[in-house]
């Protein structure tokens, strides 16, 4: 499973050049968590994960703190989570979630990103069956051997554990998140190079250099939009 990291550690590598964009996507997102449960993580799942992730992106604590003084405040902005599924070029595969407060404009937006750039939307369904929801968790400083003794110690149930440019990377269900990390930090390790629950592609495609290029271009074009929260993908992008 190594090689899957490498497509979220591509979307970090890639925070400097889009820093605003990625905390007012961040911000939406720790928004509608906290308005949908309550506005506290610790007894707020969805908003637990969502604060985790943005811990590993830096994300400023003044943002974090007013997307939920917002939700406190009952804002009524409304948002409807979509996704969408479809395909670049030589059948790649790509999966696009969305929060919206305009479904029709975000619908025609994805639609075009994905015609002006060498893909085309699918139908529901058509891509998600070939991705696996998965929480991954990434440690510095610890071999692969101590994080596997501190989980089996923990009793904790993952799916696979790599070594990879220096990190210890797990991979679990979902529904073990809690379980990888609170097992982890009883065990002192309180920093995570990545902690988020996402969409990892059970085979990855590799493209020639053409078909990368027009791909890049098209997830470029979708990441850009600012409905959208996060693009999955099959492609390995390389190192």
């Amino acid at each position: 499973m190594g090689r899957k990291w490498n497509n979220i550690k591509e979307k970090k590598a890639s925070k400097d050049a889009s820093t605003s964009r990625i905390y007012a996507k961040f911000g939406r997102e720790i928004y509608v968590a906290a308005k949908q449960g309550e506005p506290d993580p610790e007894s707020n799942r969805a908003l637990k994960v969502v604060l985790e992730r943005a811990k590993t992106y830096s994300v400023p604590k003044a943002i974090i703190d007013r997307a939920i003084e917002k939700a406190k405040g009952g804002s009524d902005e409304n948002y409807d989570e979509l996704r969408y599924e479809g395909f670049g070029p030589n059948g790649s595969m790509i999966i696009v979630d969305a929060l919206t407060n305009n479904v029709n404009r975000t619908a025609s937006e994805v639609r075009a990103a994905f015609n002006k750039n060498g893909g085309n939307m699918g139908v529901s369904g058509s891509v998600a069956y070939m991705f696996d929801a998965t929480a991954v968790i990434g440690i510095e400083g610890k071999s692969s051997d101590d994080v596997l003794e501190i989980l089996m110690e923990a009793d904790v149930d993952v799916r696979d554990l790599d070594d990879e440019d220096g990190a210890v990377i797990v991979y679990a269900e979902p529904d073990q998140f809690y379980a990888v990390q609170e097992a982890l930090k009883a065990a002192g390790i309180s920093e995570f190079s990545v902690a988020e629950i996402t969409m990892l592609a059970q085979n990855e495609v590799t493209l020639d250099a053409d078909s990368q290029a027009q791909f890049e271009k098209l997830i470029d074009a979708l990441d850009d939009l600012e409905d959208v929260q996060q693009v999955y993908h099959n492609v390995d992008l390389g190192e």
